[in-house]
């Protein structure tokens, strides 16, 4: 480990993004945390870049403005999600299409940038492309009631019962009742019994400690 620091240090110049890429590579084979996409940053040209169709997140104009202003004096602190569509060479968008979308738009952070994009890449199907965007966007209580009823539709299309689509994208039974009728997806699966026992089999309760002034999570029963 000595001789390749050493060696890194003793390199002339700036290692270029693919030479940086190829050590990332390497490194995330050997590490200890690997089952974490970020343990891998990897900054690819924004043309083998694409969004997905199926996101229901949705920002605001003076929102992206300012998030342009963010990457602009702060630089990029946060990868997008993406996964690697072997057959067409491309890495689709599953979380951090705004980032995505500045490098595109703003000539200056494009310029800035190389136009390489930071990103992560997850080794997921379409089903849990789906259901990691709706989760990272509810995390950040950010999410259109819509889109999940879209995206509900397409899990159940692909062959997702109902129990696998509570579990995949943290929903509660009722939640997933309304979803299916106030997006008219219910329609497409006239006929068809609805399991009023899908429920997440994992969910967290949150629970207030106050000697840590901080909400807990825990697993049911535990």
């Amino acid at each position: 480990m000595k001789e390749i620091i050493k060696l890194i240090k003793e390199h002339d110049g700036d290692f270029s993004l693919e030479e940086i890429n190829e050590i990332e590579n390497e490194l995330y084979n050997k590490h200890p945390l690997k089952h974490n996409p970020v343990a891998r940053v990897q900054f690819i040209d924004v043309d083998k870049i694409e969004p997905n169709d199926y996101n229901p997140n949705a920002v605001a104009k003076n929102e992206m403005k300012l998030l342009e202003i963010s990457i602009d004096h702060d630089g990029y602190t946060q990868p997008t999600v993406t996964i690697y569509d072997k057959d067409r060479d491309k890495y689709v968008i599953v979380d951090g299409f705004h980032r995505y979308y500045v490098m595109k738009t703003s000539k200056l952070i494009n310029e800035r940038n190389n136009g390489k994009l930071p990103i992560v890449v997850l080794d997921k199907d379409i089903n849990d492309r789906m259901a990691s965007t709706v989760r990272h966007n509810r995390a950040r209580g950010k999410h259109s009631v819509s889109g999940m009823g879209n995206i509900v539709c397409e899990m159940i299309k692909n062959g997702a019962t109902d129990e696998e689509v509570c579990n995949e994208l943290g929903l509660e039974t009722d939640e997933l009742v309304r979803l299916k009728y106030t997006s008219g997806v219910a329609k497409l699966f006239e006929g068809q019994e609805f399991s009023k026992s899908a429920k997440p089999t994992y969910q967290i309760e949150r629970e207030y400690d106050p000697t840590l002034d901080v909400m807990e999570e825990t697993k049911d029963g535990e």
